[in-house]
């Protein structure tokens, strides 16, 4: 009656025993016909099939298989709709390096039509390893019967849902900034950027040196350690900042007052120096240059030192 159980369990055969089962005696069509509390809806954001799946689809799509499941043992009926993405710029990115094009002027000269019949064929590219996918991790959706972005059902049903929003006032017209891509003529959502960001795109982080406004200071800790400097001397502040765009407005700098700052002084030249104020942790992680400690002075001591703007509006009319 029962199968022998082997003391070395083989879980992919397992798995596979499981997935058998199921498939011959139709669980997952039992499981969504099953429960009197009613239905409850699941509607896939539909992955693009014109990519094979990663590792990231098998956890998004067993969070929601966990959900159907929970519900199905709560007494609810799951009704799990299955899609496919086919819109969108990565399919026309794909389908752009399949026929050596590199601009919008290539795709209209390629022919505008016939660009369109590669993408709608290539969006169903890897529909089998998807498949392949969903069923080997366990995966209950209905893809036999999925909707598709590209049939006119599911895009009339998205006007008549645009329809329903204006007859209730819900629809304004306003402006919105977006990123855009030159390249490829058309602006780009917030996950396009995120994905050539890291890759592509170097850190703006900056240090930029505030000169001391010595004519305003009145910090005695500072003018002790620098007993010999004229007010023409460069001392300057040290600040890091990944947002240099904001330079020309800078009205302030930040001091932490528990800690303490080195002075340190550079050597321009045989005839010139400057010295440099920053966190003493910092210095031998930042310079690089030869330099010599003068001095160490607490960052509450630093308070209310003044600075020359970095850039004064007077000098741009």
């Amino acid at each position: 009656m029962f199968n022998d159980v082997t003391s070395r369990a083989n879980f992919p055969d397992m798995e596979e025993g499981i997935l058998k089962f199921w498939k011959e005696n139709d669980i997952f069509l039992k499981s969504s016909q099953r429960g009197d509390k009613g239905k409850f809806m699941l509607f896939e954001g539909p992955p693009t099939a014109n990519g094979s799946p990663g590792m990231h689809h098998v956890l998004a799509r067993v969070f929601k298989d966990i959900i159907c499941r929970y519900k199905s043992m709560k007494g609810y009926r799951p009704y799990r709709k299955g899609g496919w993405d086919t819109h969108g710029l990565p399919v026309e990115l794909e389908v752009e390096k399949e026929l050596g094009l590199t601009s919008k002027k290539d795709i209209e000269n390629y022919g505008i039509e016939k660009f369109n019949k590669r993408c709608r064929e290539s969006v169903f590219r890897y529909v089998k390893e998807w498949e392949d996918l969903t069923n080997r991790i366990g995966y209950w959706i209905d893809m036999e019967n999925p909707y598709r972005t590209l049939d006119n059902s599911y895009i009339e049903t998205c006007w008549w849902i645009l329809k329903e929003l204006w007859d209730k006032g819900l629809v304004y017209k306003g402006m919105k900034a977006t990123p855009h891509c030159p390249r490829c003529a058309c602006s780009l959502s917030s996950h396009e950027v995120a994905q050539g960001y890291q890759e592509n795109t170097k850190d703006p982080s900056v240090f930029v040196k505030f000169r001391v406004n010595l004519k305003m200071t009145e910090s005695e800790s500072l003018k002790t350690m620098l007993p010999d400097v004229s007010e023409e001397a460069k001392i300057y502040l040290m600040a890091w900042t990944t947002t240099p765009w904001t330079l020309p407005a800078n009205t302030a700098l930040a001091i932490q007052p528990n800690a303490d700052y080195s002075i340190v002084k550079m050597k321009l030249t045989e005839s010139d120096s400057e010295f440099l104020i920053l966190a003493s942790a910092l210095v031998s992680k930042i310079l690089d240059a030869p330099y010599e400690l003068t001095g160490t002075i607490p960052g509450k001591d630093l308070i209310g030192l003044s600075y020359v703007k970095l850039f004064n509006p007077l000098d741009y009319g």
